[in-house]
């Protein structure tokens, strides 16, 4: 039979292992919801597999260069190294947690020497041995404090995704304006060769008599004004350029990128259910995550209301000679309980517990405002895409009513049917137009960009580790 010491020890072992959980089981809260996107008429909803899996979203855009770039984003960029460095941190935290539900055990080892007057002499003592203590868990204060540190590194793994989005979602963006400053800069080249020719065709005139000298200031103050602005577009692209560098984890002065033709491609993009969404966005599972790892810390909170049992133990040996040492006859061991409960405390244990409610409240009302914002930004940019669509055919159209203008203005002039100011208000009109009719074009591509982000980039909370 098992004496006394051990049939406590025993009882106090598997109260531990098979104590209650204090505090509110944790259920995820209702978040504000609606059928359909408002902004979704005439998109086709997504099937289970249109974004689930689609991890490289940019290469939609079919560009190649754009899809290097963003392959060097996940390995290099250093705000997602600091990301990742925080989730293992979680994941140790985790870990740290855990150890608690164990004994800790000991290895100790002491001589003693004592001695007396009278000439007794001295004596030597040598106790080798093994000692342990534990505190079982009998309330679920350590198990409700691993659900924290576990929905916290969740959350943690949730915030990585969610930094990987948008250092991916801005590199595109600024790639998308990269490549616009290049097609700007071909539309003002080719322009500045028709002002250049407009320039010498008035310089002639001029000398020839046949026309104004105001008309030679008014094509060099034209033909001026828009190299300004071509030597302007070179410092944008400069400054975007050196963003995808760092984007890329690089020095600016490693990453060249020659100009290249406007051939980004606009993707088709299914809108899923609003439900479905909870599901896609990393900042939303993150928001989650950390309401439930508030939620266990109510549990921790309230354990501190019930007693503490601590549960010592130590065996080894004793001898006054090393030799023999390890015999039966010298083994000792104690076993001992104790515990404690707090009978007075002004309200402080009331008070974390008060607290805690009130963490978890403020983690929900986040949870639900981060639904909310993310609702927000789909139907943001379902309408913009739908709007800069009409856009881009009536500046299409435009454009090429101010080509034919200018055109017909040109031909006047040269016919000596129209002034020159006519003709330099119909090149201004062209170029604006032309500009105009691309920068809806880099929109309607950046806003697809930016849907794409807000529908999740093809991210799925079953991404997310497994809760230690």
């Amino acid at each position: 039979m098992l004496s006394s010491p051990l049939k406590t020890a025993s009882l106090l072992a598997a109260l531990g292992l098979a104590g209650c959980l204090v505090g509110p089981n944790y259920v995820r809260p209702s978040a504000p919801m609606s059928a359909a996107y408002k902004e979704a008429r005439g998109w086709a909803p997504a099937q289970p597999s249109d974004a689930a899996d689609r991890r490289d979203w940019w290469r939609v855009f079919g560009d190649p260069v754009l899809d290097d770039l963003e392959a060097r984003v996940t390995v290099s960029n250093q705000n997602l190294a600091a990301a990742e460095a925080a989730y293992r941190q979680a994941r140790a935290l985790t870990a740290q947690q855990r150890a608690a539900l164990f004994p800790t055990v000991s290895l100790t080892a002491s001589v003693n020497v004592t001695g007396g007057g009278g000439g007794r002499g001295t004596v030597t003592t040598y106790q080798p041995g093994v000692g342990a203590s534990w505190a079982p868990d009998i309330w679920g204060a350590v198990r409700r404090g691993i659900e924290n540190a576990g929905d916290t590194a969740q959350a943690s793994a949730a915030d990585l995704a969610n930094a990987r989005l948008s250092a991916q979602m801005e590199l595109a963006a600024d790639y998308i304006a990269l490549r616009q400053f290049d097609e700007e800069k071909r539309l003002l080249d080719t322009t500045i060769a028709a002002y250049q020719r407009s320039l010498a065709i008035n310089q002639n005139k001029y000398r020839a008599g046949v026309s104004a000298r105001s008309d030679v200031f008014s094509a060099q103050s034209q033909l001026d004004s828009t190299k300004a602005q071509d030597v302007d577009l070179i410092q944008q692209r400069a400054r975007v350029e050196h963003a995808i560098a760092i984007l890329t984890g690089a020095p600016p002065a490693q990453l060249d990128l020659p100009a290249a033709s406007w051939n980004l491609r606009l993707p088709e993009i299914p809108s899923a259910l609003p439900s479905t969404l909870l599901q896609r966005r990393p900042d939303i599972a993150a928001n989650e995550r950390l309401a439930a790892a508030a939620n266990a810390q109510i549990g921790v909170a309230t354990a501190a209301y019930y007693p503490s049992v601590n549960l010592t133990g130590q065996a080894g040996f004793a001898a006054n000679e090393l030799s023999g040492i390890f015999s039966a006859s010298n083994f000792v061991w104690s076993l001992g309980a104790s515990a404690a409960e707090t009978i007075f405390d002004a309200g402080a244990r009331r008070a974390r517990v008060a607290a805690a409610r009130a963490a978890y409240d403020q983690a929900v009302a986040n949870y639900r405002q981060t639904v909310l914002t993310a609702f927000g930004q789909v139907e943001d940019n379902l309408a913009a895409q739908r709007v800069l669509g009409s856009e881009e055919s009536l500046r299409a159209s435009a454009s090429s009513a101010a080509d034919a203008s200018e055109r017909i203005a040109r031909n006047q002039y040269r016919a000596g049917q129209a002034d020159y100011t006519t003709v330099i208000v119909a090149q201004a009109t062209a170029l604006g137009d032309r500009t105009a009719l691309l920068q809806v074009q880099a929109a309607r591509l950046t806003t697809a960009v930016d849907l794409i982000a807000a529908l999740g980039g093809g991210w799925t909370a079953a991404e997310l580790p497994a809760r230690p």
